[in-house]
């Protein structure tokens, strides 16, 4: 019943606002370029699969993009972290843990993306 209430609230907001232009296309899903978007789903998955176990300065960077001409994309990302125990734990035993994140990001990405993703992801060892 609270959320029925918060969105009837936010309907009667949204009628209160003055008409005005798009910011942005509507088919548009996010105003961040994709290559930060596809390393932020990435990252999304990287700590819902690990939570506690990895602290939040691990980074994740796409370092290739690129489009082929079966219409796929080909996403190449490193994830950063700071120590050599932080890279087992992401990689996983027998790299169980890094495939099951990569799996989860690619189905995401492909699904925004609405074509097929080849998703390679790296770990490395950035000391600060």
């Amino acid at each position: 019943e609270e959320v029925h209430l918060l969105l009837q609230d936010l309907g009667d907001l949204a009628e209160t606002l003055p008409a005005g232009p798009w910011y942005y296309p509507e088919d548009q899903i996010s105003d961040l370029p994709m290559r930060q978007l596809a390393a932020e789903i990435t990252r999304e998955k990287l700590y819902l699969r690990l939570h506690q176990e990895l602290p939040y300065s691990s980074h994740i960077e796409t370092e290739k993009w690129e489009e082929k001409k079966d219409g796929s994309v080909r996403i190449e990302q490193v994830i950063y972290v700071e120590r050599d125990s932080q890279k087992k734990i992401v990689l996983g035993h027998k790299g169980e843990t890094i495939r099951a994140i990569g799996q989860a990001a690619r189905t995401e990405i492909a699904e925004i993306l609405e074509q097929k993703v080849h998703l390679f992801l790296f770990v490395k060892v950035r000391e600060n």
